[in-house]
């Protein structure tokens, strides 16, 4: 986790070096232009400011995070509604954190990131009633349950539809692994 917090920082001075701001005083000015939503953030950066789509994207992130209330419960305010698929996040989550201490979870808006040098898992309620579980298998012929990730996210390669615990088996913590391990 250093690497990537030595990268961010770097990341960060080179936005401040090029653009002669600092990504905190980006985000306050982003903040200050009334865009609620990640893309006209971006697209606005972009387009007034002359700025890079990867500075862009980086500096939306920030000022999204920065505005959200420090108290916030994402995981509850994710799972609101979806009372039904929280105990497979809850799995998945466990089953995860067991593979390494190195991994990573990071919720996010409308999902959470699992990740340990980079992303192997992306964990989504979907529906009420489903948990989708995207999975990084580069190479990986799709099969029965483990399906192309088609529309559902383009940074996966596949997706595992989950309703019930009983769907998570040994099948798809073994796929949760291979995920992990080929992320290393």
């Amino acid at each position: 986790m250093a690497d990537i917090e030595k990268g961010r920082a770097s990341f960060e001075r080179n936005i401040e070096a090029l653009s002669g701001r600092s990504v905190a005083a980006w985000s306050r000015l982003v903040q200050q232009s009334g865009f609620a939503r990640h893309g006209e953030m971006v697209g606005w950066l972009k387009a007034e400011h002359g700025l890079s789509h990867s500075h862009a994207n980086h500096i939306a992130k920030q000022a999204l995070a920065d505005s959200l209330p420090v108290d916030l419960d994402v995981i509850g305010v994710l799972f609101e509604g979806k009372d039904a698929v929280r105990p497979l996040y809850d799995r998945l989550v466990s089953a995860a954190e067991a593979l390494g201490s190195d991994v990573e979870i990071a919720p996010k808006k409308a999902n959470v990131s699992v990740r340990r040098s980079r992303q192997f898992a992306l964990l989504q309620p979907s529906t009420r009633t489903r948990l989708d579980l995207g999975l990084i298998l580069k190479g990986k012929e799709p099969d029965g349950r483990l399906e192309a990730s088609g529309s559902f996210h383009a940074m996966f390669t596949h997706r595992v539809r989950l309703e019930t615990l009983d769907d998570i088996n040994a099948e798809v913590l073994g796929w949760l692994k291979e995920a992990y391990d080929a992320a290393g």
